[in-house]
Formats: structure tokens, sequence, C-alpha cells
């Protein structure tokens, strides 16, 4: 079976399946990306895993993502909806297809969508760093704490408006005999680096 056919086969399988529970079902680069709304997300990751035309038995990644300001302010079909969303990566073994699943959080203030570790368990430490780099809460995750950052880190550093020296810096104080957190001392600074052309080079003029 073609690349092509396979795609066409599960587009119509996700369609006849999930019928109105998709929120948007786009083909681009030969791959297909599904888009539910939260409410509908939990479910549908159910349906996709159980349902024999489908069939995805495996999640593969699962990250978040923050669309403000997407592609530096560039026009985008993202830019005016939701900020945050949950993007994961399905196969299916059965089928020898692959699958990527959207759903966008419905609050920007506090962005949350449900747990699907219950579905693929491989889910567990994918979510707990989304909620640590993206601050993206977990509807019934067992154990949704930090992953990454350390336990007196302030706030989620993959956040577009996150400051890149972050809010606070971690050293050793000899007084007090341990580590100890404060203000960022450094100066944030704009370096553009120097840019250095040979002629001729790579035989262009």
């Amino acid at each position: 079976m073609s690349i092509t056919v396979s795609i066409d086969t599960l587009q119509t399988a996700l369609t006849t399946v999930l019928g109105e529970r998709i929120s948007k079902l786009e083909l681009a680069l030969g791959e297909l990306t599904l888009t539910v709304s939260a409410a509908h997300y939990l479910d549908v990751a159910q349906t996709l895993r159980d349902h024999p035309d489908l069939a995805f038995e495996q999640l593969l990644d699962l990250c978040g993502m923050d669309y403000s300001s997407y592609k530096d302010g560039a026009a985008s079909r993202f830019t005016d909806g939701p900020r945050y969303a949950v993007v994961s990566h399905l196969l299916s073994i059965s089928h020898n297809w692959r699958l990527r699943l959207r759903v966008f959080a419905v609050s920007d203030d506090m962005p949350q969508v449900a747990s699907i570790n219950g579905v693929w368990n491989s889910a567990n430490w994918f979510e707990r760093e989304a909620f640590d780099l993206f601050g993206i809460l977990f509807e019934n995750h067992t154990d949704l704490r930090r992953i990454l950052t350390d336990y007196g880190f302030i706030g989620h550093p993959f956040r577009k408006d996150f400051p890149t020296s972050g809010h606070v810096e971690m050293r050793y104080d000899a007084e007090q005999k341990r580590v100890i957190y404060q203000p960022v001392t450094i100066e944030p600074r704009e370096i553009t680096p120097r840019i250095v052309r040979e002629d001729n080079y790579g035989g262009l003029h």
C-alpha cells in the first residue's frame, strides 16, 4: 500500500469513526493532524486506541505549544485562537500509520486539558514536562510535578514571555553554608555577532 493510499484510508477512517468530534483534520507534508476540543480530548484518545479501524497502540511523543507571537508575529491561523496546545504523536503498529493529535486549552490564564496517561502510560513524563516548561495542567494526572527544573524554579521557561535570564539565580552562600536563591544579577543585553565574510567564498562573486 502506498503512503498516499494509506493516508487516504486513515483520513476516511478518522472521519467515519470520530464524526462531529473532529474540530479540524488537516493534511500537510504527508502527515495528518487531528485537532479536537478539550471536551472531547480524552474520549477521542480512547477511541483512537481502542477502535479496530484506528488502533493507535502507541503514544510516541507529547509536548506543549505556546502559539503566542507565532512565527515572530507573522500572520498565522493560530494567533487569534487559544494560546496553549498539547500535541501528541501516535503510532498504529497494526495499520502502519501515524497521526498527530492536537488539543487547545480553553483558558490562557490557567491552561488545562485532560491527562491521557490512563490511555497511554507513556504520556506520564511527557505531561510532566509540558507542565514544567509551559505550565499546562493535566487533569487527573497522578503525579503532576516538575521534572526538568528544580523545586525553587519560578515560572515556565518555554513560554514565549519568559525572560531569557529567568527570575532568580542560585548560588552557594559560604556564610550560610547552603545553596540560596536570589534575584537575577545579570543585566539583560543584546549581543549582535560580528559576521566576517570572505571574498569569493564558495566560488560566489
